[in-house]
Parts: C-alpha cells; structure tokens; sequence
C-alpha cells in the first residue's frame, strides 16, 4: 500500500473522528454516523480491495470506541466491512457512468442505510433491543442520519474533486 494513500485515508478517518465526535446526539443519545462519510469519499478515492479493507477496519474500530450504542462495539466491527464492500461494488458499478455529486450522493445515501441497518440487525441480534423497535429506530435515527450524510456529501464532495485534481494524489475519483 502506497505511503501517500495510508495517510490520505488515515487522515479521513480522522475526519471522520472528528465530525462524529461533535455532531449532537439526534435520538437518545444516537448520533448520525459521519465517519460513514469520509468512509465512503475513501472508498471513491481509492477504490481497491485492500484499501477498502483498511479503511473499513480502521473505520469500524473508530467508531467502535466512540459508541454509547449497548453492543454497539461488535455491531460497528460487522456492520463497516461489509458495508464497505457493497458500497465498493455499488460504486465500481456506476463509476463507468459520469461521476457527479448526484451519483455519489444517491450511493451515500445507499450505504448509509444499509449501514444503518446491519448495524441495527447485529444489535438486535446481540440483544441490545427488542424486534419491535427495530423499525422506530430505522425512522428515528438511520432516515435522519441518511439525510446529514447525504447533505454532508453533497458539500464535500465538489470539494474534495477540486482537491484531487489539484494536488499530486493518484485517485480513481476523476
């Protein structure tokens, strides 16, 4: 793995820390995941197999730490490779179409519910909530946090294109 990429992802890792340690709590105490985020901008920057596994490693053990979700550690720890890794091949199947903020923004969206979702599915089968709360917490956390995220992308992401295109980073983005 290239010494430029590590950091490039590590520092949106990081990012991601960041932002998810200062968003307001939305639900009891649940916060949206913003980490998803820099998560997937990683995954369309370099989007190999072993960076993702990386990204989707150092991103599930992040926010693993940070949870105040009951089992949140091991839902985050299922729920960020395996999201990773569909929102790779989502992305790897609309890349040869034209990128555009829409695009990226519909594949946020995506992921961030399915993130949602199998976070919530670990959680539950973990015992951390009954099945009857499964879908109140779908509408009162995972639909709100899919709605910051998919904002957040639409604002960063011509950003972080302008970025690439003028710096020495080698991405698959453009």
């Amino acid at each position: 793995m290239n010494t430029k990429v590590l950091v490039s992802l590590a520092l949106l890792v990081g990012m991601g820390a960041v932002l998810h340690a200062v968003i307001p709590p939305i639900f009891l105490g649940m916060k949206p995941d913003m980490m998803l985020t820099m998560m997937f901008l990683g995954i369309m920057l370099f989007p190999q197999a072993r960076n993702v596994f990386v990204l989707a490693i150092a991103t599930g053990a992040i926010a693993a730490l940070t949870t105040s979700f009951p089992n949140g550690q091991v839902a985050n720890m299922i729920d960020k490779p395996l999201t990773a890794f569909l929102f790779l091949g989502l992305f790897l199947a609309v890349r040869r179409y034209k990128q555009s903020v829409v695009s990226t923004s519909v594949l946020t969206a995506i992921g961030t519910i399915v993130s949602g979702i199998v976070f919530l599915a670990a959680a539950l089968a973990l015992g951390s909530f009954s099945a009857a709360q499964f879908f109140g917490l779908v509408a009162a956390v995972v639909l709100p946090a899919t709605a910051v995220n998919t904002f957040a992308m639409i604002v960063i992401y011509p950003i972080v294109q302008t970025i690439v295109k003028r710096s020495k980073i080698t991405s698959q983005m453009s």
